[in-house]
């Protein structure tokens, strides 16, 4: 059988990530491929990881873009700060704090795990409770922001809380980064990971870290070997350290490099702040639309993250058709549910270079139009002028 080159058709990607890339990023994608130690590369290196620092708000030293997607960013900071034994707290409000139980394990230490409502933020005091009833916890472990609810936690009171007792802290920000306040060295974070699919607007398979020197002093003292050969900090940082000569640990995704630097840049330019307030002020306008037509919203206002919108489903209609429909019709994809929130909501990115006017208004006036031929439980028509509202006020 012949196979042809594949052409993807443009898609608008408004689920939970990948986002929309920027047309800049994939145009610096496929400059010419150098040499992943060449000199002009290394000095790109050098700025990727400056541009991290501003995007972190941090001044680490051990700032870089795992070779990988999110997922391994987050494996990247258990393997390296859990040994055997080791005692964990981990903080579960949705999908992605159950996976860091399973890292946790898979490193042989053990995962207490504090439990709160799919939907609601990390509650502060259970994690004090938490920390007093196991005086030997090492870590803390928390997502900033839930992807599979779109929950927002207090990143920087529990950070005070695992400190309080004596505890490191690793914080899941893949969605969070770029799109939300995040302030790494001003909030203590000691290990953090991200991805480039959401509001970076870059494609998948890099992660951000950051690790603190308390962090790394952890990572340079441990008592055995970092189980994972590619993700231990103690080579990896020969390659990704600091100003001297760089030691050949793995083949870097040249090009993907290029694309997350492009990306950064384009952050850079817009300004950090500017890309929190332009996510936040898209969010209010949908969140008007979605209102005027009757969803609900799964997370409180005051827990909710702006570049992920979780609605529930209308009751009788099918999820499945429903986000069919938008993909063939319009070219549309919103995320489905995860977990126990299967079936039951929708998840609405507004991440990146996504999070534009045009996008808010195509949203809600394509779902208006399949949620009424289905004849769904809305009010129609009335979606598309109150975002308009909120985006003209």
């Amino acid at each position: 059988m012949a196979i042809d080159s594949f052409y993807p058709p443009q898609r608008i990607l408004m689920g939970p990530g990948p986002s929309d890339v920027s047309p800049r990023v994939l145009a610096a994608m496929a400059r010419p491929t150098l040499g992943h130690l060449d000199p002009l590369f290394v000095g790109m290196m050098d700025e990727v990881k400056e541009l991290l620092k501003y995007a972190f708000q941090t001044k680490n030293e051990l700032t870089m873009p795992v070779s990988a997607p999110g997922s391994a960013g987050m494996e990247t900071c258990f393997v390296n700060l859990v040994e055997p034994g080791d005692k964990v707290i981990v903080c579960q409000n949705g999908v992605f704090g159950g996976r860091m139980k399973e890292n946790v394990e898979r490193c042989g230490g053990t995962a207490v795990m504090m439990q709160d409502d799919w939907g609601r933020m990390v509650d502060p005091q259970k994690l004090e409770d938490a920390l007093k009833a196991n005086h030997d916890a090492k870590i803390a472990a928390f997502v900033h922001a839930e992807t599979s609810t779109g929950a927002m936690s207090d990143a920087k009171t529990l950070v005070e809380i695992a400190h309080k007792h004596d505890c490191l802290t690793i914080v899941d920000a893949v969605t969070s980064l770029a799109g939300s306040p995040l302030k790494v060295d001003e909030w203590n974070i000691d290990a953090i990971y991200s991805g480039t699919q959401k509001c970076l607007s870059c494609t998948p398979g890099l992660s951000p870290v950051s690790f603190s020197e308390r962090a790394l002093d952890k990572v340079r003292n441990r008592k055995s070997k970092v189980q994972s050969w590619f993700m231990d900090l103690n080579l990896v940082m020969a390659y990704w350290g600091g100003s001297s000569k760089r030691a050949y640990h793995h083949t870097a995704p040249v090009n993907a490099l290029y694309g997350l630097h492009e990306s950064l840049v384009i952050l850079q330019q817009e300004g950090l702040e500017n890309s929190w307030a332009r996510h936040r002020k898209n969010h209010f306008a949908l969140r008007a639309g979605f209102e005027a037509m009757g969803l609900q919203f799964i997370v409180p206002e005051a827990e909710r993250l702006p570049q992920l919108n979780a609605v529930s489903i209308p009751e009788g209609v099918d999820d499945a058709a429903v986000r069919a429909a938008l993909l063939n019709d319009y070219q549309l994809e919103i995320g489905a549910g995860l977990g126990v929130m299967a079936g039951k909501v929708w998840r609405v990115g507004l991440m990146g270079h996504a999070s534009n006017t045009r996008n808010i208004l195509l949203c809600l006036g394509a779902l208006d139009d399949v949620l009424g031929r289905m004849n769904a439980p809305i009010q129609r028509g009335v979606a598309v002028a109150a975002a308009q509202k909120v985006l003209t006020a």
